[in-house]
Formats: C-alpha cells, structure tokens, sequence
C-alpha cells in the first residue's frame, strides 16, 4: 500500500487527491512550476563542475546565521531546528545547496551581464525631478523668468502649480529615466543637477522641471548586479520550462 501523502487527523491524503484539490482551487499550474523550477536548479548543479563550495564557506555561513538570529545558545539553536523541522545535518545541507544556488545563478548571468546591463540602464539610471504644472504656456514662462531671477521654486510650484505634488514644493521624487516622456528625457540630458528644463507642454498642461539629482547605474553596485543577475536567471529558467516538453499526470 501506497505511503499517503499527508495525515489531517489521522486521515491519510494521497498525492493524486493533493494534487486534485489544488487544481480544483486553481493552484495546481503555480505547483507544478515551482517543482519543476527547483528540479532544473537542482539538475542542473549536479551536472555542473564548476560550482565549489567548500565546508569553511558554509560553517561561517552557519554562524553568522546563529549571530544575526541570536541562536549562539546551543539549546536555543536546537529548538530553532526542531520548530523548523530541521537538525543540524540537514541545515549545513540547506545552508550549501543555497550557496550552490546563488554560485550557479552568477554563473548563468556571466555570459550576458554586461549586455544585459546595457540594455537594462535606460532605466536603471535614475534622476530626481521637481516641477510646476500650470494650465497655460504663458503662466509657464512667466514663473520661469521668476525663478531665473531669483524667486523660489519651491515657493511657486506651493502657489502655482495643479500637480498633487505640489504639496511637497513640487518635489517628484526619484524616477527612473526610461520611464520619463521622451521629450522631457530628452531635455534633461542636456542640463546639470540644479538647472531648469522648460516650459514642456504635456496633456494641454505646461510645466517647468528642476534636475535636482542624478543617479547613473554601475555594475558596481552590488545591488543592481545581484537584481540583473536574478533576472537572467529567471530569464534562463522560464526558457527551460517553455523548450522542454512537461506532462502532467494526475488521477
């Protein structure tokens, strides 16, 4: 006789009524895929043999978990693993398969880093804007004359402006230069931090913009590197899941 799946009070659950009741509950396809998204993961790092990860890596990584979890009482540590379902065996192997994980994943994303990173900077490149949006081009100017003479922006987009962001002295906040109107793109490449673009007409509204910062993205920043990386990765894994035939099978 078949092991049943799951004991709900004692009753058994198969795996083919598991598998019926999520796909009763419309589940089952987002099962399947994460199944099928860690096998590829896993079979994949079996084949490879470029993916070290040494003992002393993983037992660092093991007490540095316990620090920053304040589990360095051995007791309290023990606990912890039971709770989990775990014991000390079966963390390290956790703990490894993760750094195999995260080796295979920059492994993947070399090849086409850089590139990716190119056509990806458009928006990853960031800039912070303030504006004053006005209903007409000759307000518009005027209060641009105003400000190029010494009046202050913040004071007028508070006066002036009809945009909700005028509550914070027309302050925009950081947007990403790829989702910026080309025009206005366009026009804020040719000034510095602090200077004026303007007045620019969008949806029958005139409006002024400050450059207030610039943030241009690098692949030094390890932040930017590991979120690139993590969508190759998944590019790679969708990739796999729509060339490879998958049957499903439940009774």
């Amino acid at each position: 006789m078949t092991e049943p799946f799951l004991l709900f009070d004692e009753q058994p659950i198969s795996l083919s009524e598991a598998l019926n009741y999520l796909q009763t509950a419309g589940k089952l396809q987002e099962f399947v895929v994460e199944v099928l998204r860690q096998y590829i993961i896993e079979k994949e790092i079996e084949r490879r043999e470029d993916l070290p990860v040494g003992s002393e890596i993983v037992e660092q990584a093991v007490i540095d978990f316990r620090i920053a979890n304040q589990l360095t009482d051995p007791e309290n540590f023990k606990q912890w693993l039971t709770e989990q379902g775990l014991d000390h065996t079966s963390f390290h192997r956790r703990v490894g398969a993760n750094f195999k994980v995260e080796a295979l994943r920059t492994k993947i994303a070399e090849a086409r880093l850089s590139e990716y990173f190119i056509e990806r900077k458009l928006f990853l490149d960031k800039i912070v804007l303030s504006r004053i949006v006005v209903e007409s081009r000759e307000l518009a100017e005027e209060l641009l004359c105003q400000i190029e003479e010494g009046a202050s922006f913040e004071n007028l987009a508070q006066e002036y402006s009809i945009a909700d962001d005028r509550i914070f002295k027309g302050m925009m906040g950081l947007v990403s230069r790829g989702s910026m109107p080309d025009k206005l793109r366009a026009e804020a490449d040719k000034v510095g931090e602090g200077e004026l673009v303007g007045p620019l007409e969008f949806e029958e509204k005139w409006a002024i913009f400050r450059v207030e910062k610039l943030q241009f993205a690098s692949l030094e920043d390890k932040q930017i590197k590991q979120s690139l990386e993590n969508e190759l990765f998944e590019q790679w894994i969708g990739e796999k899941l729509r060339t490879t035939p998958i049957k499903l099978q439940v009774s």
